[in-house]
Formats: C-alpha cells, sequence, structure tokens
C-alpha cells in the first residue's frame, strides 16, 4: 500500500542552525532517504518552497480571491513530502518514525489512494442507505 509522510517543520529554524547543525541534519536526511531507496519502499519525495511563496485561492460567493501566503496560521509548515509503499500502516510509522523530521517535527502518515474523489467511481464513498 501506499502511503504519503507529510514532513512537517519550522521553516524559521532552519536559519537559525549555524552551518555544522545544519551539515549534521542534510547528512541524517541523505542517510534517511538512502535507507529508503535502499529498502526499495521510497516512490517519489519532493521539498516546497518557502511559505513564503505560497499562493493560497479561494471561492467565495462566486468570487475567486487570491491570498499572497500560506492560508493557514499555524507554528508548523508543510516542508515537504515522500511516498513510499509498505505492507501497511506499521510499516509506514516506522519510517516516519526513522525521519530525522520527527526529532524536530512532525512526519504525518496518512494512506495514498488511486485517483482521486472525481476520478473513482463515486459509489465507492457514498454510504448505503
Amino acid at each position: 500500500m501506499k502511503y504519503i509522510l507529510m514532513d512537517y517543520v519550522q521553516e524559521a529554524g532552519w536559519p537559525q542552525l549555524t552551518r555544522d547543525e545544519q551539515i549534521h541534519w542534510l547528512g541524517a536526511y541523505k542517510a534517511y532517504m538512502e535507507a529508503m531507496t535502499k529498502a526499495g519502499v521510497l516512490k517519489d519525495s519532493r521539498g516546497l518552497e518557502p511559505t513564503s511563496a505560497t499562493t493560497t485561492v479561494r471561492v467565495r460567493n462566486e468570487k475567486t480571491q487570491v491570498l499572497d501566503g500560506p492560508f493557514a496560521d499555524s507554528k508548523e509548515q508543510l516542508g515537504g513530502f515522500h511516498i513510499i509503499e509498505v505492507a501497511d500502516l506499521d510499516a509506514a510509522i516506522t519510517w516516519a518514525a526513522r525521519s530525522p523530521t520527527a526529532l524536530h517535527g512532525v512526519v504525518e502518515v496518512r494512506p495514498v489512494i488511486e485517483g482521486t474523489w472525481l476520478t473513482r467511481n463515486i459509489l465507492d464513498f457514498v454510504k448505503p442507505e
């Protein structure tokens, strides 16, 4: 089964680290990525630009609103994600716990479905009467 591991971090913390601390964490992430690759579970991995590059779009009263920056005001921001394919949730949690992000942020684990609500048979998601 595929899972997405979403890394939530305090992006303002990175510039506060010393160069040696940054090198340490980059090495830890590299080792983590290599371990997932070697185990054959890593299917995709991406980082995101800082929240300052975010544009939020919503429609209210049939009018499109475009906002600079993230809509959610939170301590932690989504910094990147990994899509893995493993046997079950326990295996996904094991990989999430190995992430350096789990030491200073949060790793959210969520099953990935094939397609979207719109591309799948909608009746699969409707509760029977």
